[in-house]
């Protein structure tokens, strides 16, 4: 039997209430908290160091993907995952049981595992050079959290419309910026937008898809810019996001599609980005700080998931 880890985020749970969903005949577990210093990649590796061959990170998007970072690091444990955060992203692209610490610990235990890919980031952020993985999305501007911190309970009662709470967070940080992209080590090519995501899983919160060919199994990574302005220009985003519960991808640069919401969409394997001005580089939702420029690449089969 699988010789099983807990690395749990004592914020979001208590060991006691996961000791209570354990599946039967679950056998020995062993137990690592996670601190606000370490969320949850120290905790992961005293784990491997003690023989964990399947390792389950019970917290939020923060904890799953420092896990992950860890175990992609030329770990043989496999990862699973108990989904305690507000997005958990990762757990919603991979259908893992959302609100159900029983049925996510069921198939800690129970489940197949499937080598996933990850994303890595490289960039200096205030003096230091860095270097973090993702499991769903990284970039600049406003990426997910427009979606992401939009009120559960207006949401549950007004649908999309409760997205039109957060839309004054996106028009002030709707500026657009210059930058110099290249893709899979090509010529770099001016473009310039106030979102840029580059993403390893496509769906987030409420089942919307903001890239709808991401693919965590293909190799590849999905990237979409967005260069609306303007409360007008973000009405139309808004309504190509939410009402039609997707993006209406545009093939051709700078074509405008019918609800006139600019956007364009590739896919890489490496990203070099030079901004013209420093932006917050963020990954699954957490800022790292500014920086002028990063580079992003895939990590195919990184890590085995159940």
């Amino acid at each position: 039997m699988a010789e099983v880890a807990i690395v749990w985020n004592p914020s979001k749970t208590s060991r006691e209430d996961l000791e209570a969903a354990l599946p039967e005949g679950a056998g020995e577990v062993s137990w690592f908290e996670t601190s606000e210093d370490d969320p949850g990649r120290g905790a992961a590796g005293a784990a491997l160091d003690a023989g964990a061959s399947v390792i389950v990170a019970a917290g939020g998007d923060g904890t799953v993907r420092a896990v992950a970072e860890r175990l992609a690091e030329g770990a043989e444990a496999e990862l699973a995952i108990v989904p305690l955060g507000t997005g958990n992203l990762l757990a919603r692209n991979l259908d893992v049981p959302l609100n159900d610490l029983a049925g996510a610990l069921e198939r800690a235990f129970e489940g197949e595992a499937r080598a996933i890919d990850l994303g890595w980031v490289e960039a200096e952020i205030e003096g230091e050079r860095l270097r973090r993985a993702f499991s769903v999305m990284a970039g600049f501007g406003i990426d997910a959290h427009m979606i992401v911190e939009t009120d559960e309970d207006l949401k549950s009662k007004v649908g999309w419309l409760a997205y039109v709470e957060s839309l004054g967070r996106a028009v002030n940080a709707s500026e657009v910026v210059d930058f110099d992209l290249a893709v899979d080590g090509g010529e770099a090519e001016a473009t310039a937008g106030h979102t840029f995501i580059v993403g390893n899983c496509g769906t987030i919160q409420a089942g919307i898809t903001l890239l709808p060919d991401a693919d965590p199994y293909d190799g590849e990574l999905d990237c979409l810019l967005l260069s609306a302005e303007g409360l007008g220009g973000w009405l139309d985003t808004l309504r190509s996001y939410v009402w039609d519960n997707g993006i209406r991808r545009v093939f051709k640069k700078h074509e405008r599609a019918e609800d006139g919401a600019t956007t364009e969409h590739a896919r890489a394997r490496k990203l070099d980005v030079r901004l013209s001005r420093p932006r917050v580089l963020e990954i699954d939702g957490e800022d790292l700080g500014e920086t002028e420029a990063f580079t992003v690449e895939v990590q195919a089969g990184a890590v085995r998931v159940r």
